[in-house]
């Protein structure tokens, strides 16, 4: 008797603290279709995702599906196990009961049951065998080309079980990834701090010329505003949101909200259409992005001695 087969199915449903968007996009990478190819899948009915799978591949497409975001469960699949048609595992066995001829792939050299294709490398023999014979002087000294060469004729190797990383890769000089809210302080702290060094350069050339230090200045500036988009980009893609929306802040009052939501909103769970959350925060970092309430705490000492003195000098003299 054999083994029971299973499918997954899938209901449209999604698992807590998951948006609709992002395991939709989870779903157009793990398998490789257009978003409206994947739209279908999210009408809440039934829909089978895969069939005719053993237990322990049932279970391995249950954990890709559920880390992208999907409530998907594991049904036995009756339709398979009821069929006349042999399974795989049988055909093995009935192939290993029965004395079969061996060949050898002119490519890889696996050594095989006579077949038309090769189980290790993927080729088709026998046009494998035609396109050595136009084109010989592409292979080795015996005939067959080298072992690393890939094979137009190899079946795709594509899986819908590809894994995500867990974590995305911190990299600040470019728009790609996301980066949290303490390690967008701590960064933007080293920013103002190279920017202040550079400024000084810049004074220095300005005391030699006025070419050379306006020349300083100007590069200075650019080189800090790309960088600073690059990091403020990567903010917005951790909480989900376009790099385009970092244009609010040249909006007059909007800017300064918009600013302040970019420092207080938490990013997404998991990963959304931006890829996978960023690494756990290092103790540098902590330690940068707390550096901050030392200006914040000054200017507010500021503000407050300030009002004093303000309504001090209103009250008339005793």
């Amino acid at each position: 008797m054999s083994e029971p087969r299973y499918k997954i199915v899938f209901d449209g449903e999604l698992l807590p603290n998951m948006s609709l968007d992002t395991v939709k996009d989870n779903f157009a990478r793990l398998f490789k279709l257009d978003p409206a190819r994947v739209e279908p899948l999210f009408g809440r009915r039934a829909v089978v995702l895969k069939r005719d799978l053993s237990a322990n591949d049932a279970d391995k497409y249950l954990s890709v599906l559920e880390r992208a975001g999907a409530l998907v469960r594991k049904e036995q699949d009756l339709a398979a196990s009821l069929t006349l048609a042999p399974t795989d595992e049988e055909k093995q066995e009935e192939a290993a009961a029965q004395p079969c001829e061996t060949m050898r792939c002119p490519k890889c050299g696996h050594e095989q049951p006579k077949s038309g294709e090769c189980s290790a490398c993927g080729i088709i023999i026998e046009k494998y065998l035609a396109r050595q014979a136009q084109q010989p002087q592409t292979g080795t000294n015996d005939g067959r080309v080298p072992a690393g060469s890939p094979s137009p004729y190899a079946p795709p190797q594509a899986r819908v079980g590809e894994e995500l990383p867990e974590f995305g890769e911190l990299r600040p000089f470019t728009t790609d990834g996301r980066i949290g809210r303490l390690r967008y302080l701590a960064w933007s702290l080293v920013l103002a701090v190279a920017g202040a060094v550079l400024f000084a350069v810049a004074g220095i050339g300005m005391a030699i010329h006025v070419a050379v230090g306006s020349l300083l200045i100007a590069a200075a500036s650019i080189a800090l505003c790309v960088v600073a988009v690059m990091i403020g980009v990567q903010r917005l893609h951790d909480i989900g949101w376009s790099g385009w929306l970092l244009l609010l802040n040249l909006v007059p009052v909007v800017g300064s909200v918009f600013s302040l939501l970019m420092l207080l909103m938490p990013g997404s769970v998991g990963a959304n259409r931006y890829g996978p959350p960023p690494p756990a925060n290092s103790t540098a970092v902590k330690v940068l992005a707390a550096l901050w309430l030392i200006p914040i705490a000054a200017l507010l000492l500021a503000l407050v001695f300030g009002g004093f003195a303000a309504i001090t000098g209103m009250l008339p003299p005793v």
